[in-house]
Formats: C-alpha cells, sequence, structure tokens
C-alpha cells in the first residue's frame, strides 16, 4: 500500500509463508502428477460414519451451534475410548474438549499455555503448525533433532535434558511421529515424563496416529505415566483415523484446569465447529476393533508397497513404524536439496513429495531428505512406484 512502511504482517509471522503442501498440491493438480504429498487419503472412511453424519443433518442435531466445548455425546465418547484403550479416566464435563480438528487444539493449547518469553522443546522435524503457533503465542522454540540411525529415527535423552533451561514451560510431543513415522518407546517416554515431573513442565502431545502403529510399536499415552496425568493435555483426531480429514473434529483430554485454559482461548479462535460431523464421530469412536484392526492391516500392506518401491527406485527408506508417511533419503540418487528435487519430481516422474527440510529449524538437518504419504488407494501407489523407478 502507499505510504505504508510498515510490514502488513505480524512480524511474529513473518517467516512463514504459504505452506509447502498447499504449494505441492497446486503443483500436483498443475502437473496431473500423483500427490504422495499431503496426508488426506483418497477414499472416504466408513459408510455408516458418513451417513450418521446425514442422519444428524436430516435430524437437525448440530446444524446450529452446538456447545462450546463439544456436543456431550461426542465428549463421552473421547473419555470413553482413552478409559478403554489406555486406562485413563476422563470426566466428559470436565476434561474433554473438542476443536476444530488437531491443528485448532495445538494452536488453542500453545496459546493458552504460554506467554512470550517461555520456551517450547519441539522434536524435530515437526509439523509445520507447530512452529507457527509457537511463534503466535510469542514463546522461543527449541528444536531437539530426531536423527536417523540404523533404519529409524531417534531420540537422544541427552540432547532433550540439556534442552531445558529456566525459561522451559512445556514439551511439545509428537508420536506416532510426522513426519519420521518413529513411535517413542515406553522406556523413551518414562524418560520424558521423568524430566518433565523433575523440572515442573507441561506436556502438550499430539496423538493424532495413535491407531497407526505397525509391527511391534506400541502406542503408549505420556500421560498414562506416573506424575503425567496432572500436566499433560493429549490431542486426538477423528481425521486420521476415520479417513474424514476434511470434517476437521479434533480434541484435548486434560484436568479441568488444563482444559479450562485450553477453552479460554479456543473459544475465541473458532468458539465451535463441525456440529453434525460431532455426532458421527461419537459413533467412529465406538466402532468395534475390528475396525481399526482392519485399518493397520491395509496401511501396513500399503506403507510395504510404496517403501519397498522407493528403495528399488534407489532411495534409502526408513521403515515407519507408524503415521502414513515414509522418508527417504535422496543421497543415493546423486541429489541432496529436498527442496529443488521435490519441485523438479514432477516432471521427472510425474510424483508429488514434500521436502522433510521445511518441518525443521535446522534446515540442513533435513535438506537430503523427502516424505511420501502411503495413504492411497494400492493401485495408485503401484502406479506412483512404477514412475518413481524411472529415476
Amino acid at each position: 500500500m502507499a505510504g505504508m512502511t510498515r510490514p502488513l504482517l505480524n512480524r511474529r509471522l513473518a517467516e512463514f509463508g504459504t505452506t509447502i503442501f498447499a504449494e505441492m498440491s497446486a503443483l500436483a493438480v498443475r502437473t496431473g502428477a500423483i500427490n504422495l504429498g499431503q496426508g488426506f487419503p483418497d477414499t472416504d472412511g466408513p459408510e455408516q460414519i458418513r451417513e450418521a453424519a446425514v442422519r444428524a443433518l436430516r435430524d437437525g442435531r448440530g446444524n446450529q451451534y452446538p456447545p462450546g466445548p463439544g456436543v456431550p455425546e461426542l465428549r463421552t465418547a473421547v473419555a470413553e475410548h482413552q478409559l478403554k484403550r489406555y486406562g485413563l479416566a476422563y470426566d466428559p464435563d470436565t476434561e474433554v474438549l473438542v476443536t476444530a480438528g488437531a491443528t485448532e487444539a495445538i494452536a488453542a493449547s500453545l496459546l493458552a499455555l504460554l506467554e512470550p518469553g517461555d520456551e517450547v522443546i519441539a522434536l524435530e522435524p515437526y509439523y509445520d503448525s507447530y512452529a507457527a503457533c509457537i511463534a503466535m503465542a510469542g514463546a522461543t522454540r527449541v528444536p531437539v533433532t530426531l536423527r536417523p540411525h540404523e533404519g529409524a529415527y531417534h531420540l537422544d535423552l541427552d540432547e532433550l535434558r540439556n534442552a531445558v533451561t529456566d525459561r522451559t514451560r512445556l514439551i511439545l510431543l509428537n508420536t506416532p511421529h510426522n513426519p519420521t513415522g518413529t513411535v517413542l518407546t515406553r522406556g523413551e517416554l518414562t524418560a520424558v515424563a521423568e524430566l518433565a515431573v523433575a523440572r515442573d513442565l507441561l506436556v502438550v502431545t499430539d496423538e493424532v496416529y495413535e491407531h497407526l502403529v505397525f509391527d511391534d510399536a506400541e502406542h503408549v499415552p505420556i500421560a498414562s505415566l506416573p506424575g503425567m496425568r496432572e500436566r499433560t493435555v493429549t490431542i486426538g483426531s477423528a481425521g486420521k483415523t476415520f479417513s474424514f480429514t476434511g470434517w476437521k473434529v479434533g480434541w484435548i483430554t486434560a484436568t479441568p484446569e488444563l482444559t479450562t485454559a485450553v477453552r479460554s482461548a479456543k473459544q475465541f479462535l473458532t468458539y465451535v465447529s463441525s456440529g453434525p460431523f460431532q455426532y458421527a464421530v461419537a459413533e467412529a469412536l465406538r466402532l468395534p476393533d475390528t475396525y481399526f484392526d482392519d485399518l493397520r492391516a491395509d496401511l501396513l500392506a500399503k506403507r510395504d508397497l510404496l517403501s519397498d518401491g522407493l528403495a528399488q527406485a534407489g532411495f534409502e527408506v526408513y521403515r515407519p513404524a507408524g503415521t502414513y508417511f515414509v522418508t527417504t533419503d535422496i543421497r543415493p540418487l546423486g541429489e541432496s536439496d529436498g527442496f529443488a528435487f521435490c519441485r523438479a519430481l514432477p516432471e521427472r516422474a510425474g510424483v508429488v513429495a514434500i521436502p522433510n527440510a521445511v518441518f525443521y529449524d535446522h534446515q540442513d538437518q533435513g535438506a537430503p531428505f523427502v516424505r511420501f504419504a502411503f495413504c492411497k488407494r494400492l493401485d495408485v501407489l503401484a502406479e506412483a512406484v512404477s514412475r518413481l523407478k524411472q529415476l
């Protein structure tokens, strides 16, 4: 604008432009490439759950503003889920809050619990909204880097302990971890819990991939460990578990005090959202165990198809223990710049991927790594593998 000397964008957000997901998805559309970048399935979830949403719409449930904390049916279902799966008892009236997806849950938690000058430890590489939400809260992010070793990414517990200072307020966890596919072990989480208790830290834990674990991996909510329930905000979501990412239904479980704090921020973000979908997700959380078993089996087959194909195409593959992403090293292909590789890949091979460097503060650490999503139909993955072998 003429005469404007001050930048229009808040300086806390100046480093964040258009997300890489938007850029690469637009590239996929423009080139007709197979989009293995953004993490959304290419098929809908269970028909009975979609019909539950239609039924709620027709019955007039959720078409007007739902209750601020979320509809009672969903809050009760979330509490039942936490108790059945993990032995964690939460009061649906005071300890469960429904959000506009996990992304709002992350934003509301960090805006509520942080003051300017606080430090937040986050496991690097991390989902891009973490950095933006920490910045919006005026806090400082302190990355602790997961590093690849012997086919998987690992947390250095000594590095984590050394990152804590007198200004540390909160540890932001993500397990199963996007983008690396790491699932933190019970031993690792016990060490994190002991550190949080010893240094009186809060923990916000993003567990949206809780049902997407493979092989011998076990998802352990850190809130279930000694001393952690009273200091942990646990974030869950329907999008990844039920393949309805567009519904944007997430939630937190925490003590009444923490839930009240997060709700204080959340009410001034979206206030409420996804009314009819909340009733459908309440039914989804009560699906039989066979649904969750079949989901894992389906994704395991897709993981192996894509991982094997990427290895045959010349990538070094870090086969994930969880999530629906596989990280690869492009250096065996004679490449080292993930950004340049991903921007050229649609023209070279007709496939879109995401450069992991966008998930790092230390971008040099992530430069040669590229993430592919395998939450697609088997025929789509097979075609992508065929194209990538041309490299």
